[in-house]
C-alpha cells in the first residue's frame, strides 16, 4: 500500500484536534448569548438552542455552519466569540510530531466536515503543514461523501488510491474514502472498535506507510 500514497489526507475534529473548541462555541457561547438575548436561565437556553440543533440535524450543512445559528438566533457577530475561545483549542499529543515526520515525504492535506470559520482556528498553529484545507460543509455543502472525496481527486489531479485518509468517523471517513478507492484508516482513539484498518493512535499510521 505505502509505494501507492503520495498525499496523506486527515480528518481535523476528533483526529488532530480535540472537539472542547467547538464544544464551548455551540454548547456554551451560543446558549450564553441566547440566554441573554431572551433573558433566559442557562439550563433553559441549552435546552431551547439544543433542540433548534436536532430540528436541523447533522446530515444538512446548516449543522455545520456558525453564520446560520448566529443569524437564526440573532446573536450578531461570531467572529469575536470564536476569538474569544481560541484557547480551548488543544491537539492530541502525537500530532505535531507525526505531521513533521509526514512532510517530509508526502503531501499533507486537511478533508474536514468542519465549517471553514472552524478550521481557520482549529488548524491556525499547525497550517503549514497542510497543502489543501478541504471542508465538505462550507465548499461542496454537504457532509463528508463518495462524492467529496472524488472532488478532492479530481482538484488535486490524483487517483483515489493514491491518497490515504484517516479519520475518526467509521461513516464519513472510512467507509466513504474507502468506498472511491482511497486507502482510509479509521481512528478509534478510545480502543473500542475490532474493524479492520482501525488504529488508536497517529502514530500507528507509520505501518501503513512503512515509516520507521
Amino acid at each position: 500500500m505505502a509505494n501507492q500514497i503520495k498525499i496523506v489526507s486527515f480528518d481535523v475534529e476528533g483526529t488532530l484536534v480535540t472537539t472542547d473548541f467547538s464544544y464551548a462555541i455551540w454548547f456554551e457561547a451560543i446558549p450564553q448569548r441566547f440566554a441573554e438575548k431572551h433573558g433566559l436561565p442557562i439550563e433553559q437556553a441549552q435546552k431551547e438552542v439544543r433542540a433548534e440543533y436536532e430540528k436541523i440535524g447533522d446530515q444538512r450543512a446548516e449543522w455545520y455552519d456558525i453564520k446560520y445559528w448566529f443569524a437564526r438566533f440573532g446573536l450578531g457577530d461570531y467572529n469575536p466569540v470564536m476569538e474569544q475561545h481560541h484557547h480551548r483549542i488543544g491537539y492530541y499529543p502525537e500530532v505535531k510530531e507525526v505531521l513533521s515526520t509526514l512532510d517530509k515525504k508526502y503531501t499533507i492535506i486537511a478533508s474536514s466536515g468542519s465549517a471553514r470559520e472552524f478550521l481557520n482556528h482549529l488548524l491556525r498553529d499547525i497550517r503549514p503543514y497542510f497543502y489543501r484545507i478541504y471542508s465538505s460543509t462550507s465548499d461542496y455543502k454537504h457532509p463528508k461523501t463518495n462524492e467529496f472525496y472524488l472532488k478532492i481527486c479530481k482538484d488535486l489531479g490524483v487517483m483515489p488510491e493514491h491518497i490515504l485518509h484517516i479519520g475518526d468517523n467509521w461513516e464519513f471517513d472510512f467507509v466513504a474514502a474507502n468506498g472511491i478507492g482511497m486507502q482510509a484508516i479509521f481512528l478509534d482513539r478510545g480502543k473500542t472498535s475490532k474493524r479492520q484498518n482501525a488504529v488508536s493512535s497517529l502514530t500507528e499510521i507509520n505501518t501503513y506507510l512503512e515509516i520507521p
